[in-house]
């Protein structure tokens, strides 16, 4: 899941500060843009704020277009913003600045070409640097005209009710996020719907063959048999499960809030003629109380929260048969981050999402007592993964709008880039973390070495 809240994470405190960026620092010098390179009539208004922007961003060379036709930039742009309405003025004032900003984008009003080489130095710039540049940004448009004025509720934006994270309001957060007709899903995703990172075995694979990859690795990691049973929650649209019963001969049950995958995953299963092996289940990971021989969770740890990862933990551990195995697979950030909750990410991707750091799950899901075996980074993957995913929306634009509708398909422009970004930057990370419940005297039900998952 997280990821676009890099867009703009300027005075929004989603990274707290280094040991270097609590020294007192000078204000970082704005670069300025030549004389010649100046379009605008009017002088100031429109020259501030590229300045400005440009303190926050450590570059200049881009370019700022209004709707009116006054620019200022860069003669040759490494990317362009366009304000395409003076409501986009409004917009940038009237919330915190990211979610200010994602609304502006997904409204319309405001638009980014291309979008990656203005969220990359976002996601570098030092918290610090991006405070000190907020006031001036405010100020240039306030001098543009702009009012702070409350904007509308989008109707790609989420509308939670209730207690976060109760039974109730995650069902409304994964169904906001998945409940998408399985045909827009099918236009940026894998042929099987496969969702979160794959797992490229060369840079040339294609998206197929890497989740393919990925969807074999977990079963390998996990050790399974023929005959045996597999638990998955957060099962998507089945991947795994079918995966699983296809190559491994197990009999799996999948589990997930979303009525949407329950319905297009279970036409998968009886496509394939898996009924007799594989279930897939409308349920909340707390009900589950069946007792497997391996359990796997794929994308979904991030749908938790931090108030409940020993709930997920437990739930997990309970599900696992003694001397069996659990894989769970997640998007992590660093230590020294603070999940924002006024982020784009929440309001309009993932709701009531949280991410934490590795050191944190490993030990809630040891504290419930599991052995953790092993833990790999997939950052790179995930990358690869994202990128590919945002050349299939690329390619089949028109139709996702069709589909999901514009505003969400702009949803998932920004999104697709943001994350693309904060994985390739490091800022987020994600990784599979092996356990084993060991049974009374101790014993665990894997191989001394590693060498049956390469080979």
């Amino acid at each position: 899941m997280d990821a676009a809240e890099v867009a703009v994470r300027a005075a929004t405190g989603t990274e707290t500060a280094t040991p270097a960026d609590r020294t007192i620092l000078r204000s970082p010098r704005a670069p300025t843009v030549p004389p010649a390179q100046r379009t605008d009539a009017s002088g100031a208004p429109v020259a501030n704020l590229h300045r400005a922007m440009s303190r926050a961003l450590d570059r200049d060379d881009w370019r700022l277009v209004l709707w009116d036709g006054r620019a200022v930039g860069s003669a040759s742009p490494q990317f362009t913003i366009t304000m395409r309405s003076p409501a986009a003025v409004d917009r940038l004032l009237g919330g915190v600045p990211e979610k200010a900003f994602g609304r502006a984008y997904v409204e319309g009003l405001v638009n980014v070409d291309p979008l990656e080489p203005f969220l990359e130095p976002l996601a570098a710039a030092p918290v610090r640097q991006l405070f000190l540049a907020w006031p001036a940004i405010v100020a240039a448009l306030l001098a543009l005209g702009g009012r702070p004025r409350s904007a509308p509720v989008l109707a790609a934006e989420a509308r939670l009710r209730g207690v976060r994270h109760s039974r109730r309001r995650d069902a409304e957060a994964i169904r906001h996020h998945y409940d998408l007709p399985p045909e827009f899903y099918a236009l940026i995703l894998d042929s099987q719907l496969t969702y979160s990172c794959a797992y490229f075995e060369t840079p040339a694979d294609d998206l197929d063959r890497a989740q393919a990859s990925k969807l074999e690795l977990i079963c390998r990691k996990l050790r399974l048999q023929a005959g045996e049973s597999l638990l998955d929650i957060g099962c998507g649209w089945g991947s795994l499960v079918i995966h699983a019963a296809e190559h491994h001969g197990v009999r799996a049950v999948g589990i997930t809030l979303s009525p949407a995958q329950v319905k297009e995953g279970r036409r998968r299963v009886r496509e394939r003629g898996l009924e007799d092996r594989v279930e897939i289940r409308l349920a909340d990971y707390r009900d589950e109380s069946g007792v497997y021989d391996a359990v796997a969770s794929i994308g979904m740890v991030e749908h938790v929260g931090r108030a409940k990862l020993g709930v997920y933990s437990d739930a997990v551990y309970r599900s696992v048969r003694p001397g069996g195995r659990a894989l769970i697979h997640g998007i992590t950030q660093r230590p020294t981050r603070v999940w924002n909750r006024a982020s784009f990410n929440d309001a309009f991707v993932f709701p009531d999402g949280e991410l934490e750091d590795i050191g944190l799950m490993v030990r809630a899901y040891e504290r419930a007592g599991f052995e953790v075996r092993d833990v790999e980074s997939l950052r790179e993957h995930y990358e690869m993964t994202l990128t590919q995913w945002a050349k299939r929306l690329r390619a089949n634009w028109d139709e996702a709008v069709r589909i999901g509708g514009e505003q969400r398909a702009l949803v998932w422009r920004l999104y697709l880039a943001g994350a693309a970004v904060s994985f390739r930057v490091g800022t987020l990370a994600i990784h599979q973390t092996l356990a084993v419940r060991p049974d009374e005297q101790g014993r665990v039900d894997i191989p001394l070495t590693r060498r049956d998952w390469y080979s």
